[in-house]
C-alpha cells in the first residue's frame, strides 16, 4: 500500500492515477479515499489525481493521542500530501469535512492551488453562536455514540441521516456501497475525528475576513436538499471575491457519488477555466 509520511510521524494512505496537471480530493467525516472513485476515473483521464485517506481512517494510521487531530493538522496534511507526490500546485478538491480544509489550504497555502472546490461545506456554521454550540454538542454526542455503541449501529445510524435520504432514495445501490465503506471505518478514528476536529473547527463566520481575501478561483458545489449547507454555501459565493456557486437539484449532502456526472461537469468546468485563467472573465478579469 502506497504511503507517505506527515510532518508529525503519520502515515497516511494514498492513491493516484493518471497524469497532467494534478487534482487532490479530500474525503468527508463518512468518507475516505474510496469516496471519490467517480471522480478518480472521470479526471484521471486527463489529470494526475490523487486521492487518500485522513489519519483516523484505515488504511492510514488511527493515531489514540486526541492532540494529533485538529483542523490545522488536517489542513496540513493535504500540503503533506503534496509535498512527498512532489507536487507544487494543484486543484484541491474538498467534501463536507474536507471541503473546509481545503478552504483553509486555500487561505494558508492559496501558492499551492491551482483551484479550490468545496462541496457540501459549512455543516455548523451559523452568525448566531447558539446555534454554532448546539451543533457542536451534536458533534460531541456523535462522539460518544461511536465510543459507546457497537460500531455497526452507529454507523448505520450516521450513514442514514436527514441530508443523505435523496441519495438512499434516488440510488439505494450506491447508498448501500456508501454505507457499508463507512462501516470499515475505525470507531477510534470516528470518535476522535468528530470531537477534535469537527467539534472544534472554526465556523465560516468565523473565518469571513480571512475569506473576503481568498485569491484561488473556488467552486462552491451543494445540494438544494443539504440544508446544513445550503444557506453557507450561499455565504461563500457572497464572501469570497473569486466563489463561483452551483446548487444542485433534488440532492442531499452526499453530492460527490449522488449526482457524479453533476458533480464532474462543475468541476470540470472550474479546472478548465482556472487552467485557462478565465475563471473571473465574467468580471473583466
Amino acid at each position: 500500500m502506497p504511503q507517505i509520511m506527515t510532518r508529525d510521524g503519520v502515515r497516511l494512505y494514498v492513491e493516484e492515477a493518471g497524469q497532467g496537471t494534478p487534482v487532490v480530493f479530500v474525503h468527508e467525516y463518512a468518507g475516505d479515499y474510496r469516496t471519490w472513485e467517480p471522480q478518480m476515473r472521470f479526471f484521471s483521464r486527463s489529470h494526475r489525481c490523487v486521492t487518500y485517506s485522513q489519519r483516523g481512517y484505515p488504511p492510514s494510521d488511527v493515531p489514540t493521542d486526541p492532540s494529533k487531530y485538529g483542523q490545522d493538522i488536517a489542513r496540513d496534511d493535504v500540503v503533506a500530501v503534496m509535498d512527498a507526490l512532489k507536487i507544487d500546485k494543484a486543484h484541491v478538491v474538498g467534501h463536507s469535512m474536507g471541503a473546509l480544509t481545503a478552504l483553509l489550504v486555500g487561505v494558508k497555502y492559496p501558492e499551492r492551488c491551482l483551484s479550490v472546490t468545496a462541496a457540501g461545506c459549512g455543516y455548523g456554521s451559523s452568525p448566531d453562536e447558539k446555534i454554532v454550540e448546539q451543533t457542536r454538542e451534536a458533534s460531541r454526542e456523535t462522539a460518544k455514540m461511536f465510543e459507546t455503541v457497537d460500531f455497526a449501529t452507529a454507523a448505520a445510524r450516521y450513514a442514514d441521516g436527514a441530508t443523505r435520504q435523496t441519495h438512499k432514495h434516488k440510488d439505494p445501490r450506491g447508498f448501500a456501497e456508501f454505507a457499508k465503506m463507512l462501516a470499515e471505518h475505525s470507531p477510534v478514528g470516528h470518535a476522535l475525528t468528530m470531537r477534535e476536529l469537527q467539534a472544534k473547527r472554526p465556523t465560516l463566520w468565523h473565518i469571513q475576513d480571512d475569506l473576503k481575501k481568498f485569491k484561488p478561483p473556488l467552486l462552491v458545489l451543494v445540494g438544494d436538499e443539504d440544508d446544513w449547507c445550503l444557506e453557507a454555501s450561499v455565504f461563500l459565493k457572497r464572501t469570497v471575491p473569486t466563489a463561483g456557486l452551483v446548487v444542485i437539484p433534488r440532492s442531499g449532502h452526499t453530492i460527490t457519488s449522488e449526482e457524479p456526472a453533476a458533480f464532474n461537469a462543475a468541476l470540470a468546468d472550474l479546472i478548465a477555466n482556472a487552467e485557462a485563467g478565465r475563471w473571473m472573465a465574467h468580471r473583466g478579469l
